[in-house]
């Protein structure tokens, strides 16, 4: 979450920065295959790996999907 935070913060204006930035860091923390949605007004429907999804707002309305998938 504190992550999440950090990324969405440093890159306000570029969600895309922010991503990879979430993604870098959690391949490089916890081993590859994560991946990661920023964004508004989105849907999803994944599967992932057992306690290894995270789904949460920031800011009001800009979600942040962060999931491992091998």
């Amino acid at each position: 979450v504190e992550l999440c935070v950090m990324a969405c913060e440093k890159h306000a204006t570029n969600n895309e920065s922010a991503a990879k930035m979430i993604k870098e860091t959690m391949d490089k923390k916890f081993g590859s295959s994560w991946h990661v949605v920023i964004g508004e007004g989105f849907g999803f429907e994944i599967t992932h790996e057992v306690k290894n999804l995270l789904y949460m707002f920031f800011g009001g309305s800009l979600a942040v999907c962060v999931w491992k998938c091998s």
